[in-house]
């Protein structure tokens, strides 16, 4: 049998998300189309079943205000 090799996966922190969504008075589907993604899928990286490419990344922070990469992002490890 081969070796797994760890890799990471980027989740969203839903609980950051949410705080900086009602900090800027928006709903999710606001957020949604100013990312340019639709609601349904930034549901689902909210929920943590997809992971955001580095672009919706990019946008994600741009539009929330946050500075920094932890603030809304969490680095999963898993087995593959």
């Amino acid at each position: 049998m081969g070796r797994r090799r760890a890799s990471q996966r980027v989740l969203l922190k839903p609980e950051a998300v949410w705080e900086h969504i009602n900090r800027r008075n928006l709903s999710q589907n606001e957020l949604a189309r100013k990312c340019g993604i639709s609601s349904g899928y930034l549901s689902q990286l909210i929920t943590g079943t997809r992971s955001p490419s580095a672009e919706v990344r990019r946008r994600l922070q741009s539009e929330l205000g946050a500075e920094h990469f932890d603030d809304l992002f969490v680095l999963q490890r898993s087995q593959e």
